[in-house]
């Protein structure tokens, strides 16, 4: 049985697959930050930023899809290995990995690791 922590983070991912902006938003916290790995400021801070990053991602993305390759769940934190394919409209599978921090049912912090 998936923990309430992966839960979250899934029902994140089942909205972005289905470019569901208010559903996406609705597992994220108002303080939520978005890093990619080794790099100390955040990319996207604040639930605003994330809105507008992803309200046009979801708008340019009519077939995105992510798809788990891996998951690892440890105490409050997911870590996804990721396929995704149609981000803003590419044919190309992008492979990241995500690592999703929960605190109080949302997600607080998510860390973007790429090739």
């Amino acid at each position: 049985m998936p923990s309430i922590v992966e839960e979250i983070v899934q029902s994140n991912l089942d909205a972005y697959n289905q470019r569901d902006i208010d559903a996406f938003m609705s597992s994220v916290a108002t303080d939520i930050e978005l890093f990619s790995l080794g790099e100390a400021q955040p990319s996207l801070s604040g639930l605003q930023a994330v809105r507008d990053f992803y309200q046009t991602l979801f708008e340019n993305s009519p077939t995105l899809n992510s798809t788990i390759i891996k998951r690892i769940v440890i105490g409050n934190k997911v870590i996804d290995h990721e396929s995704i394919s149609g981000r803003n409209g590419s044919e190309s599978l992008t492979e990241l990995v995500l690592i999703y921090e929960v605190e109080n049912d949302k997600i607080t912090r998510i860390t973007v690791v790429r090739e």
